[in-house]
């Protein structure tokens, strides 16, 4: 099968190996000609995979019509506040015929869209059974690395997930399936949000005990809000729900948790940010789920406490005490 994958990130490029590896010929699509150039011809992403060595069968390109003919299988794997330009970008959407596979976690700023209600928007309901989204635990370097990992894919299509699953799926990458695509994008989305909070907290140097607490209370959230739009329950106990959120909330390679940890030691948003290379969705996933839940009446006060430590400026020792000094309840 031919594939191109969208986005030469960190977590796009890992895909790319993942399929080539899997025998499949892929070709990237980045934006960056100096990204592009030197896969094509070192066969190596420099600047978001050091030292990761791309399969022969990889090609890249900054062509994005030539991308979108190539494709039986895309592959999308774009930061989610640039979903919306890269595809309606000369109507670059209109080019593309082929099942879409999104790699993609977040909530959309303003619209407060969900990643796949970005691409019916975009594409059109008629393409929705064409449509998968992958989440779960994955980190890209370890995907590059060929270390175990299992993730989920879900479907509007039930009947297509199998192939779909088969793509991807091999001896180190175990791939799920699910229909539940509202739970596995609200999973792979908030758990960002509760990455910088456990990361302020391990940056105040607050202990396991705490982490513990808000990973735990921090899945609460997620799933209120996920009952209150419709996803299933079940589905925040699997990969793209509990697993997601304990990788990106411990994890050392959590760009997320990593944000929240020199939040806690007293960096500011703007310094950390200019540091960073690649994109923290955690940042603006914060934003668009503190008013998603303000406007549903969903009780979220660990992404209430992260909002207002990274748009507010509250430092991020009140942020905690305004939690733990919360009124009692039952669990």
């Amino acid at each position: 099968m031919r594939i191109s994958v969208i986005g030469a990130g960190s977590f796009g490029t890992a895909l790319a190996k993942l399929v080539a590896e899997n025998g499949h010929d892929t070709l990237i699509w980045s934006h960056s000609e100096d990204t592009a150039k030197v896969i094509e011809e070192h066969h190596e992403n420099s600047i978001y995979l050091k030292e990761i060595k791309l399969p022969e069968k990889i090609h890249a390109t900054t062509d994005f019509e030539k991308a979108a003919k190539f494709a039986e299988l895309l592959i999308s794997a774009t930061p989610t506040q640039a979903i919306r330009e890269v595809y309606t970008l000369n109507d670059r959407h209109r080019m593309l015929n082929a099942p879409i596979v999104v790699a993609s976690k977040g909530i959309e700023k303003k619209s407060h869209m969900l990643v796949c209600d970005i691409f019916t928007d975009v594409f059109g309901g008629a393409k929705k059974k064409n449509l998968f989204f992958l989440s779960g635990p994955s980190f890209a370097r370890e995907i590059a690395l060929k270390m175990p990992t299992a993730i989920t894919i879900a479907g509007y299509d039930v009947t297509h997930l199998p192939e779909i699953q088969k793509v991807f799926h091999n001896e180190y990458f175990r791939a799920y399936a699910t229909e539940d695509v509202l739970g596995v994008e609200l999973g792979g989305a908030l758990k960002n949000v509760m990455a910088i909070a456990t990361g302020i907290a391990d940056g105040l140097k607050l202990g396991s005990n705490t982490r513990a607490a808000i990973i735990t209370r921090g899945l609460a959230e997620i799933a209120r809000l996920g009952e209150k739009l419709g996803a299933k329950p079940i589905t925040f106990m699997g990969l793209a729900g509990m697993g997601d959120l304990v990788l990106t909330c411990t994890g050392d390679l959590s760009r997320n948790r990593t944000v929240g940890l020199k939040l806690g030691q007293g960096m500011t948003l703007k310094a950390i940010q200019s540091e960073m290379r690649m994109v923290a969705e955690g940042v603006p996933t914060t934003e668009s789920a503190y008013e998603l839940a303000a406007k549903l009446n969903v009780d979220m006060p660990i992404t209430a406490a992260v909002y207002k430590v990274l748009y507010e400026n509250m430092p991020a020792k009140d942020a905690i005490k305004e939690l733990m000094g919360r009124s009692i309840k039952f669990e």
